[in-house]
């Protein structure tokens, strides 16, 4: 085990005590939430994919706590992933690092303690409950795997957190990254040649911070995004999963990743990937709790039917999509989908899609505090006849079968937004995902 005075020095190197915050971009919609929740009293606690931003999260909480007067000294970081905690990664090592920090910063009041990729440490559950038991600390997590499932942290924390959902950048966040702001639509059709090309680089590149730095580097970019896909595999699944079978794994993830936007059942995958029927079903899994892929069920009043009908795979991120396609391929349909279906996510509501017994596709039905109140169909742009016919025909064939009263029907395009006479709305698809 480490001593204390090894300990602090790796503490001296995390922490801000006597140093400046870095500099950071706000991510308001997140912090916002991250501060309301941490008045409850409870562990909160912050998912996401791995190199999301989770840890600028948490250095934007400590940034917020101190322009409110939470002394520094009042505060503790520490990153599980350091290289020099390997081999030390245990529950006892959590005691020993407020110990630490407890004998060495003599923090008045009680201490605000940030765990980065707890999941590391196994048992780390039962240090945290004894901390809420006793009312010792105010806890913030973060983690990028399953140990964060909902279902795991009920059972080891009884009920005592609160969470939040990180996804990668928004085109509103990219932007803000890229140091531009659009406040209104003026703005956004006076700076339209600049808007479109940054879109154009957002859908290429996908939104994950450090990404978004090597924008003009698309060999260093490429590097980032291959470690992150290869860390991701071996750190969340292979590691955690005890598995032997890296390739088909890999294969498997690279298909949905760079198919973002279509249907699959599990027994399709098992005759595509030639493997019995457990193995695709639990890799799937695996990929869907370690926040790689996104799985949307086809809409239907019975649980069960849901269950049995194919899903819908979307990518985390389409610079990890991008990366693993073959060249020239067109994707332009699946990606605008894929950016609606993560800004939806980002917003809160619950997402499926329907086809309809004439087997009519609608991209998605949006669920809000379990209320159906929006159909929405996604595509480049209306101009065509046969592409209009495609989009807007299976809107009265969902009212009808899903018996649905004052729904929302939009249609998300490039083209100019206008209310057709049908009572369907068409807007640009920017002016969505910048909410002017």
């Amino acid at each position: 085990m480490l001593s204390k005075s090894q300990l602090f020095e790796i503490l001296l190197d995390w922490n801000y005590w006597d140093r400046e915050f870095p500099k950071t971009v706000s991510r308001k919609r997140y912090e916002d939430k991250i501060a309301k929740l941490s008045k409850s009293g409870e562990a909160v606690v912050i998912k996401g994919v791995r190199r999301c931003g989770k840890s600028t999260l948490l250095i934007n909480e400590m940034k917020r706590l101190a322009a409110s007067g939470v002394p520094k000294e009042q505060m503790l970081f520490i990153n599980f992933e350091d290289v020099r905690l390997i081999g030390h990664l245990s529950v006892e090592l959590l005691g020993l690092i407020k110990d630490t920090y407890m004998e060495f910063i003599n923090p008045q009041g009680k201490p605000y303690i940030f765990l980065d990729e707890v999941q590391n440490i196994e048992y780390w559950e039962k240090w945290v409950n004894t901390e809420l038991e006793l009312k010792k600390s105010h806890i913030y997590i973060t983690g990028s795997n399953s140990s964060m499932l909902s279902s795991e942290i009920d059972t080891a924390l009884s009920g005592r957190y609160v969470s939040v959902e990180v996804y990668p950048l928004s085109f509103k966040e990219y932007l803000l990254f890229k140091g531009i702001e659009v406040k209104n639509k003026l703005e956004l059709i006076s700076q339209k040649h600049l808007i479109n090309r940054e879109f154009r680089a957002f859908i290429s590149e996908g939104g994950f911070p450090k990404s978004v730095e090597y924008s003009h580097n698309k060999d260093k970019q490429k590097e980032l995004l291959e470690s992150y896909f290869d860390s991701i595999l071996l750190k969340d699944i292979v590691a955690r999963f005890k598995l032997k079978n890296f390739k088909v794994l890999e294969d498997l993830s690279a298909f949905l990743l760079s198919n973002s936007g279509t249907y699959h059942t599990i027994n399709r995958l098992k005759n595509s990937f030639s493997i019995s029927y457990d193995m695709a079903r639990d890799y799937v899994e695996y990929l869907e709790k370690a926040y790689m892929i996104l799985a949307i069920s086809k809409f239907d009043y019975s649980l069960k039917k849901q269950q049995a009908n194919a899903k819908k795979f979307y990518s985390i991120d389409l610079g990890l999509s991008n990366l693993l396609r073959v060249p020239n391929i067109k994707t332009k349909g699946q990606d605008l989908e894929t950016v609606v279906l993560l800004e939806l996510l980002r917003r809160g509501y619950k997402v499926y899609y329907y086809k309809t017994k004439g087997d009519l596709e609608c991209d998605f039905v949006v669920e809000k505090n379990r209320e159906i109140t929006e159909l929405i169909q996604v595509t480049a742009s209306l101009n065509d006849e046969k592409t209009r016919k495609r989009e807007l025909t299976p809107f009265p064939k969902v009212v009808e079968e899903l018996n649905l009263k004052n729904v929302k029907k939009l249609v998300l395009c490039e083209d100019s937004s206008e209310i057709l006479n049908n009572g369907v709305e068409v807007v640009n698809i920017l002016e969505w995902l910048l909410n002017l």
